[in-house]
């Protein structure tokens, strides 16, 4: 009986913690890739809450993204008059921390099988877990390091505490956009959860950067130029 009745506690903590959670993905002009991201993860989250953030896009895409929020329940969409950049947009999002969690996921996934939110969902049972997803070595520039790295992970499919975010330094306009708030939460000692997530979603690497680019210019050259002197 005791068992059964912490089962079900466990289930409806993860319930819970589902209405507590919203999904965000950006768009910029790649309206093709979004179609089948929101369609991809809908068919396994319909009540799972989303929101699709237009980052100025000057073609079709707000049509695109106004049909789907009109076929999915739980969707609703914020357009934007330029391109803030992934970054600042990610930071604007969990700057509202309207949701306990955010799911932050990229325009060119394709999610394959249901189940992987619960299973993240239940690694905040440990209160010094910050955020869950696919973990790579990165120093404080976003540049891969194996050997002095900091735990951070692929932003391209992540979930986040949101109220561990505010307070750190915000996402941002780079190649890398977690790298600072990351860097300085394992400061904090929050801790990052590497999970599988890539057994579940499929990144297609060919959406906004693979179109457009980054667009830093002379920042990146700076952040580079930092990153070589390891400063």
């Amino acid at each position: 009986m005791a068992d059964s009745e912490a089962i079900r506690s466990s289930a409806t903590t993860i319930a819970d913690r589902l209405d507590r959670t919203c999904t965000v993905i950006v768009n910029y002009q790649t309206p093709d890739l979004l179609e089948d991201a929101v369609a991809s993860f809908k068919r396994f989250y319909p009540e799972v809450h989303l929101v699709i953030v237009d980052n100025g896009s000057k073609d079709e895409s707000s049509n695109v993204i106004r049909r789907l929020c009109k076929e999915y329940h739980l969707c609703v969409f914020l357009f934007l008059k330029k391109n803030l950049g992934h970054g600042p947009v990610m930071h604007a999002m969990m700057e509202r921390a309207e949701y306990e969690f955010y799911f932050l996921l990229d325009s060119d996934t394709v999610t394959k099988k249901g189940g992987f939110l619960e299973k993240m969902l239940a690694e905040f049972d440990d209160g010094s877990v910050y955020g869950v997803g696919k973990v790579a070595p990165f120093n404080k520039h976003g540049f891969h390091d194996e050997e002095s790295g900091t735990s951070m992970l692929i932003a391209a499919y992540m979930l986040i505490r949101s109220s561990f975010y505010q307070g750190l330094p915000p996402f941002e306009h780079h190649g890398v956009p977690v790298a600072r708030n990351f860097y300085e939460s394992s400061k904090k000692g929050y801790h990052m959860i590497d999970f599988p997530i890539e057994r579940f979603i499929d990144h297609l690497h060919r959406g906004t950067v693979g179109r457009f680019g980054y667009g830093l210019g002379l920042k990146g050259k700076i952040n580079y130029l930092l990153n070589k002197l390891g400063l």
